[in-house]
């Protein structure tokens, strides 16, 4: 019998670094633009992730990261990073973070596409479903588009592109390269881009902020590889990560005094449903092979 259990902690322990990094952040850019905080962050992760390199003795592969699937997944990821914190920073916290649930959504969907893998009636629907669930949360109005809220979708998609090129990194890189690869993406991004329009003050209390939310990310990714090495069924720790529009809700409401309306909670009652239901889909596609 497999025991999820050590999975399900290191899953959750994820859940709770990633949501609080997020917070962080959205409290970072209230204090600088959120590009320069952006770059910040991403110079000190790239600071974490070689310490981890080091450590580990993951160095002796470093020449990994310059493999077109480590570099492109990099780029991808500082897309993804860049265009959902600049959201972040305009609209409500659970909304946003709701909406990024849609990656999942979009993994199915391009699996589909660009994995060939074969996907019944079912999955499709609870597809077709999820998204109706987004524009919920969303909740689109003739003359009165949100471009933050799609910027959020874009994020995901980009943040689905980047999962995809996962499974096209040799095993012969370290998960922590992979990492380290990413957080330069994101660093030189940021950092470029800032360079273009000019840096701005740094607060002490915003450089605060950007240190511990690097800390909080650099652990969520590790936190998260220890749980998916952990031998644990996918479909029972994937079910975690919703656990993560709960602290949200939480978050938003504590900090920001942020309540979504009856129609976005709604809505993100039929994301979280759907993501579930293909984890199930698919632990039953795994237990009929």
């Amino acid at each position: 019998m497999i025991d999820n259990s050590r999975g399900i902690l290191a899953m959750s322990a994820s859940v709770l670094a990633f949501i609080f990094n997020d917070a962080l952040m959205k409290l970072a850019t209230e204090t600088m633009p959120a590009v320069q905080a952006i770059g910040l962050r991403g110079l000190f992760a790239t600071l974490w992730c070689a310490v981890a390199v080091w450590v580990s003795g993951a160095w002796r592969r470093v020449a990994g990261i310059s493999h077109p699937s480590v570099l492109a997944r990099a780029a991808l990821e500082a897309g993804a990073a860049i265009v959902y914190l600049i959201a972040l920073a305009h609209i409500p916290f659970a909304v946003a973070t709701a909406v990024n649930l849609s990656t999942p959504l979009f993994l199915a969907l391009l699996a589909v596409l660009i994995l060939k893998e074969t996907v019944g009636w079912r999955r499709w629907t609870t597809i077709a479903v999820g998204f109706v669930g987004v524009v919920m949360v969303i909740q689109p109005r003739p003359g009165d588009v949100n471009a933050w809220m799609w910027a959020v979708m874009v994020a995901s998609l980009l943040g689905a592109l980047r999962d995809i090129l996962g499974r096209y990194v040799p095993a012969t890189v370290p998960t922590v390269v992979v990492s380290l690869g990413s957080a330069i993406g994101v660093a030189l991004a940021g950092c470029v881009w800032t360079s273009l329009e000019g840096w701005q003050p740094l607060p002490i209390r915003g450089l605060a902020l950007l240190a511990a939310a690097s800390i909080l990310l650099a652990s969520g990714y590790q936190l998260l590889m220890l749980a998916l090495r952990s031998g644990a069924e996918y479909s029972v720790i994937g079910s975690f990560r919703y656990a993560s529009v709960l602290w949200a809700l939480g978050i938003g409401y504590a900090v920001w005094r942020d309540v979504p309306n009856t129609l976005a909670v709604m809505g993100i009652a039929v994301i979280v449903g759907s993501g579930l239901y293909l984890l199930h889909r698919e632990r039953v596609k795994r237990i009929s092979r």
